[in-house]
């Protein structure tokens, strides 16, 4: 039995027996198979209620094919996802590294290769997780500073010099209990009616 963490897995393919195999396959491992589906629309619809740990996708089904599924998924209900599959075509591979599709497995699966996939797959995920997180604060982080420095010159205009600006800025924010972004906001804004815009 594999001594990672256990999780709850999500299985979606249109063949039976695929199903059941993995199903054994994935208990043996000590994981927890919350949920199957024959579909690309069951697979949607089950992730969303059941809220697993990792998807099993097959990328051939009826209705909805697993790169749709895995496509639709990666913006509304981001998971780790092992894509199963008997092709090695390269643009399904290059679609599916699109998706955020974490690993591939192609058939026939067998456990001593499914467990270390499955390591990897859930390794990736929270890598790549971490990477958007640092991302979207720099970004943040930019935006703020950005607006301080608007705020700045708004300050400077009235007479105060640029460290003077800045004091101002941070008595303003520590004696109001906000950030150093709510108050340059605030200031912009007041900046913006004392000076509207005139149309062209």
């Amino acid at each position: 039995m594999n001594e990672s963490k256990t999780l709850r897995l999500f299985i979606a393919d249109d063949e039976a027996v695929i199903r059941m195999g993995l199903k054994a396959m994935l208990t043996s491992l000590g994981h927890q198979v919350v949920g199957t589906a024959t579909n690309g629309l069951e697979a949607l619809d089950g992730v969303k209620r059941l809220r697993p740990d990792l998807l099993l996708l097959d990328i051939k089904m009826p209705q909805m094919d697993g790169l749709a599924v895995a496509e639709h998924l990666v913006t509304e209900w981001p998971l780790p996802i092992v894509m199963l599959t008997a092709y090695t075509d390269k643009a399904l591979i290059e679609r599916a590294a699109n998706a955020s599709v974490m690993g591939y497995l192609v058939k026939p699966v067998y456990e001593n290769n499914l467990g270390p996939m499955i390591d990897l797959a859930i390794e990736r995920f929270h890598a790549t997780q971490a990477i958007a997180r640092q991302a979207y604060e720099l970004r943040s982080q930019l935006k703020s500073r950005e607006m301080v420095d608007t705020a700045k010159r708004i300050l400077i205009a009235t007479g105060l010099s640029e460290s003077e600006a800045y004091t101002r800025l941070q008595m303003t924010a520590r004696t109001k209990r906000r950030s150093m972004e709510q108050v340059a906001e605030a200031i912009i804004s007041v900046g913006q009616f004392a000076h509207p815009r005139t149309s062209p």
